[in-house]
């Protein structure tokens, strides 16, 4: 397993909000997050629920046994970040309305994920790069409906509003996934900082033409900020 990771501000952020964890075990955790709210609300949420849903599985790991108790794992994980990032909001008036989207993945025999918000899950598989994971957010839904098309959506002025966060509310909806993975393939979870301002064929050269797996995400942020850097950037890749 080759992994990479790498986070920047960008050019116009003053903080970077986005938070991400790499496994530091035998369990093979990955997750994003992208943090929203007022001075450093939005830090403060990303953090929050990266550190919650860490101590939670590497707390609970006898969960994972089966499919079925590996996503309901995920699921209470995800709810309990929920939970102490809307806590800290609701004690801390600095914090009112601060919020995070939150991607996680735990790879074993198969990907599984948890997924409120826009960040993204890609899986790229030989010369094909798939999104796992459906966008929580106001342009996806005008697309899905028809309203707009892929290029007006790419340029629409609310494409940053999300439809779903973590901390927003006392109960968050999650998304759960499982996909299949064989060697070779390769896991990216990144922010909308960087997909915002991709094609996604972009992401599938870079690690299939890169040197490495780290260099890669170094690429691919520093494009981001080539093209502008207009929100905070993270991105991590795992090769199984």
């Amino acid at each position: 397993m080759r992994l990479g990771a790498c986070t920047h501000k960008g050019k116009v952020r003053d903080l970077n909000e986005d938070a991400f964890y790499v496994t530091e075990n035998d369990i093979q955790l990955f997750a994003v997050a992208d943090g929203m709210g007022g001075h450093n609300a939005g830090e403060v949420a990303s953090e929050t629920a990266i550190h919650t849903i860490a101590e939670y599985i590497n707390k609970n790991k006898e969960m994972i046994n089966s499919k079925d108790s590996i996503l309901a794992l995920l699921k209470e994980a995800v709810q309990k970040a929920n939970e102490h990032v809307y806590h800290k909001a609701e004690k801390n008036t600095g914090y009112k309305g601060m919020g995070t989207t939150l991607t996680v993945a735990l790879l074993l025999t198969k990907i599984y994920l948890a997924h409120v918000g826009d960040s993204r899950a890609y899986l790229i598989e030989e010369e094909k790069i798939s999104q796992i994971t459906d966008d929580h957010s106001l342009v996806a839904e005008l697309l899905k409906n028809g309203t707009i098309t892929e290029d007006e959506a790419k340029v629409h002025p609310q494409r940053n509003m999300i439809t779903r966060a973590i901390g927003t509310d006392k109960k968050v909806k999650i998304d759960l996934y499982s996909s299949p993975v064989k060697k070779g393939d390769i896991l990216v979870l990144c922010t909308d900082g960087l997909s915002n301002l991709m094609e996604d064929w972009e992401i599938r050269d870079k690690f299939l033409k890169s040197p490495s797996i780290d260099l890669a995400c170094n690429e691919l942020v520093q494009l981001a900020n080539d093209r502008g850097g207009v929100d905070n950037i993270t991105v991590i890749a795992v090769q199984i």
